[in-house]
């Protein structure tokens, strides 16, 4: 197994241990962070009903005119920040943060204060 592949493979073990012990329920929905190496996705999420409150990413048009870089700790605080007011606006005030299977370091740390910042509590 080349390099690729083992940390293909980590990642998506370190993601399924986590999801076996997070989960959103309606009072209290998941904040599910996504991150690649060009672009930086969160979604809140409602498992019971199996559907999304609110999203926000970096290629979002009002996200995306505000940022001039998709991979940087700035462009994280931007998309914590939108999606924290979209949640706001859905009535949601409470999540539950699901990183991933990253650490909570760098850009992911940042979408978290930047929705906290929006007023999300977790």
């Amino acid at each position: 197994m080349d390099n690729l592949k083992a940390k293909a493979f980590k990642l998506a073990r370190r993601q399924r241990r986590v999801r076996g012990k997070v989960s959103g329920t309606t009072a209290r929905p998941r904040l599910r962070v996504t991150r690649s190496n060009a672009q930086i996705y969160a979604q809140i999420i409602d498992d019971v009903t199996g559907l999304t409150i609110a999203s926000a990413s970096t290629l979002d048009a009002g996200v995306k005119g505000a940022i001039k870089n998709g991979s940087n700790v700035a462009a994280a605080t931007a998309v914590g920040v939108a999606v924290g007011k979209r949640a706001l606006e859905k009535g949601v005030t409470e999540v539950v943060f699901d990183r991933g299977g990253r650490l909570y370091h760098g850009r992911v740390k940042a979408l978290a204060d930047g929705a906290r910042e929006a007023g999300l509590t977790f």
